[in-house]
């Protein structure tokens, strides 16, 4: 099954919607399956006392508070047609991921396909009751959760009516960029077994072998932040790809899904070819006259494979030649 690719436009378009456009021709080129944006009202999400994380006062101004960059972030409603309309005309998928009530109930009226719960979101349980009541199918980030607290999340969903097989757990770290000594990427594979759905990674290191390495491990789903410019002002630039290295992912991906194969060790049609080549075969050390006995002095392995293989190599000792043989020549 094809790895679902989600290039994370999030909120690096920083406000201006003439950029978002630019980013959706840039994740379609990318051959990213899905574009996400972020979707919300800043005055229902954020209080005026909520401080920024410690990643946020590093590339933003250290004098507004949370709320009043989130605010400059916002997309509004018709923003999202816009961009529908373009995701449409670059035929790639498009996603938002909503951090409030409102926000949810305006996708749901843009009929998306699919639901994207952040990571700050799964112990808001009126937020979860109203993304169950969608009816869609979800994909639910896990950044700073305990595992009892994803099962707490997997259950609200359930409960409140979305089908289990339609949900998919993310592994995450929500630090940006992530370190790698805290990806615990194996995480992933705990969640599949623990929680018996479908799970991927949504990514904040900085390059792209933890994403590729999740797809080798079994990851169905992998998310990750574009942005046009590391370089421009705003919260999660500095962590995220840019043009060319969001396509390095996309095809690096491909790639993996294509060596992962069938599960069964036998030769590939490129390689059969090689079998005579780089294989042995029982030849004759010395000069053999016909009726003398093959015997380790006698005979030895070289390349071609295309007599006799050295496994057979007890069978033959002893055996009478039934022609002479010069040196190297093939036994028959």
């Amino acid at each position: 099954m094809s790895t679902f690719i989600i290039a994370e436009a999030g909120v690096n378009h920083n406000g201006s919607i003439k950029q978002a456009l630019k980013m959706v021709k840039i994740a379609a080129d990318s051959r990213a399956d899905a574009v996400k944006f972020q979707s919300f009202i800043a005055q229902e999400e954020i209080s005026k006392f909520a401080p920024k994380a410690k990643y946020q006062l590093k590339s933003t101004d250290t004098h507004e508070s949370q709320l009043e960059m989130v605010e400059k972030l916002e997309l509004n409603k018709d923003d999202h047609l816009v961009l529908i309309e373009s995701c449409k005309q670059y035929n790639i998928e498009f996603m938002s991921s909503p951090f409030d009530l409102k926000s949810i109930n305006m996708l749901q009226e843009l009929n998306v396909n699919r639901l994207k719960i952040p990571s700050g979101e799964i112990t808001n349980l009126p937020y979860m009751r109203q993304i169950s009541r969608m009816g869609k199918p979800v994909i639910m980030s896990t950044g700073m959760a305990t595992l009892e607290e994803v099962w707490a999340a997997l259950n609200v969903l359930v409960k409140a009516g979305t089908k289990k097989d339609q949900v998919t757990v993310l592994h995450c770290n929500t630090e940006y960029p992530t370190p790698m000594k805290d990806v615990n990427l194996k995480a992933m594979l705990t969640l599949g077994d623990e929680l018996r759905v479908a799970v991927g990674y949504s990514d904040h290191t900085l390059g792209i072998e933890i994403p590729v390495a999740a797809v080798a491990l079994g990851a169905t789903v992998i998310e990750k932040h574009f942005t046009l410019d590391r370089t421009l002002p705003g919260p999660d630039h500095a962590a995220s790809l840019e043009p060319q290295e969001l396509k390095a992912m996309v095809t690096a991906i491909r790639n993996i899904e294509k060596a992962m194969g069938d599960e069964v060790k036998k030769p590939s049609p490129s390689e059969i070819k090689n079998i005579p080549i780089a294989r042995k075969s029982i030849v004759a050390k010395n000069p053999i006259k016909k009726g003398e006995r093959f015997s380790d002095d006698n005979l030895t392995v070289k390349r071609p494979g295309t007599g006799i293989s050295p496994m057979e190599w007890d069978s033959v000792i002893g055996s009478k030649a039934d022609r002479s043989y010069h040196i190297d020549e093939l036994i028959e």
